[in-house]
């Protein structure tokens, strides 16, 4: 395995002031600026003031929400669910912008269950729901330096969820928690369309286990910081990696009754429910299994794909008027790719 050492040259280009959340990413992670380093705090201010960010924030309504209010899963990619996970993805800080604050308290109060309320309930034991969309809103609101109590309850309700324990089958409706089943509203409301069972078993995928449910949870566990996690979550990042890794990634022969999505081998950003084998990298080397040799194959095909001078291309387009942000053009060098690539090598290189 060779060290870390991007082409010269594709440092000063992510540097670039055109895009200040790229160039403060690239301080933080690539450069290794601890948090109080003036040019990276200044940088991460400007972020907030113009870009993908900027754009965002100024789209949010005074409440919180985008589009219209409430749990917001809906218009896609416009609306506040969407708007959260890419506000992550972004790099955007609750300590940088007073709004990204108010966003992160907003898709809490209509994501956590409040006894009496009708909306919906994500990020707590009282409602089972799909893998990736729970991994994507914990993993952003981490990113955002969200730091309310009740994402304790989120992490310890993500990893049971993979694990099963001390929750019930479906079938077993006595219980406080249990999985869902198709089409059960049940006691406490479950959706029509969400983890059925443990180890990311999923009915959108005909009741299967979820390869992209699973490398989204264990995106999110990987942020929950080593100290704070307790047995349940670490017997559930033992669980998911086993998934993950129990077959060859590059085959992505997981469970499923169709042929794997082509995205799976094609870098796109931002990602929502979809994955890659860019963020498999990610997520699996930022729990410490980037030296794991069953990676390794994942590692080389991220390698090849540097094109121009070491830059990775933008595989897969935008959702075009449906997105807030044009994200590049398909098949040119990308920042953003390239950011995500070399935050990986960096991680198992450096």
């Amino acid at each position: 395995m060779s060290a870390w050492n991007p082409v010269p040259g594709v440092l000063d280009w992510l540097l670039e002031a055109d895009e200040p959340a790229v160039r403060a990413m690239a301080l933080r992670d690539l450069l290794d600026r601890p948090a109080d380093d003036p040019e990276l705090a200044q940088t991460r201010v400007e972020a907030h003031r113009r870009g993908p960010i900027a754009t965002l924030l100024d789209a949010m309504h005074p409440e919180g929400y985008w589009e219209r209010p409430g749990f917001g899963y809906g218009p896609k990619y416009r609306s506040t669910v969407w708007a959260i996970i890419t506000l992550g993805a972004l790099g955007a800080s609750v300590t940088a912008d007073e709004r990204v604050a108010r966003a992160c308290a907003y898709v809490l109060d209509h994501t956590v269950r409040v006894a009496g309320r009708r909306d919906h309930a994500l990020l707590d034991d009282t409602q089972p729901n799909w893998d990736c969309l729970q991994g994507n809103l914990v993993a952003a609101l981490l990113r955002m330096g969200c730091n309310d109590p009740r994402l304790e309850g989120a992490i310890d309700w993500t990893a049971r969820s993979v694990t099963g324990e001390g929750v019930a089958p479906a079938a077993d409706k006595s219980a406080r928690l249990r999985y869902s089943t198709t089409g059960n509203l049940g006691p406490l409301r479950y959706s029509a369309t969400a983890n059925s069972g443990p180890n990311f078993v999923c009915t959108s995928n005909w009741n299967l286990p979820c390869a992209w449910g699973a490398v989204k949870v264990l995106l999110a566990l990987s942020l929950w910081p080593e100290a704070r996690r307790t047995p349940e979550v670490n017997h559930a990042i033992i669980q998911g990696a086993a998934f993950l890794l129990a077959t060859d990634p590059l085959k992505a022969e997981y469970p499923t009754r169709t042929r794997p999505d082509p995205r799976w081998w094609r870098f796109g950003y931002p990602l929502y429910y979809a994955s890659d084998l860019l963020q498999l990298a990610e997520a699996l080397a930022g729990l410490g299994y980037g030296a794991d040799p069953r990676l390794a194959g994942v590692l080389d095909l991220i390698r090849s794909k540097a094109i121009d001078q070491g830059r990775w291309p933008l595989e897969v387009p935008s959702y075009g008027k449906r997105e807030w942000i044009n994200w590049g053009r398909k098949g040119a060098p990308n920042k953003w790719i390239t950011l995500r690539a070399l935050r990986v090598l960096k991680a198992v290189d450096g």
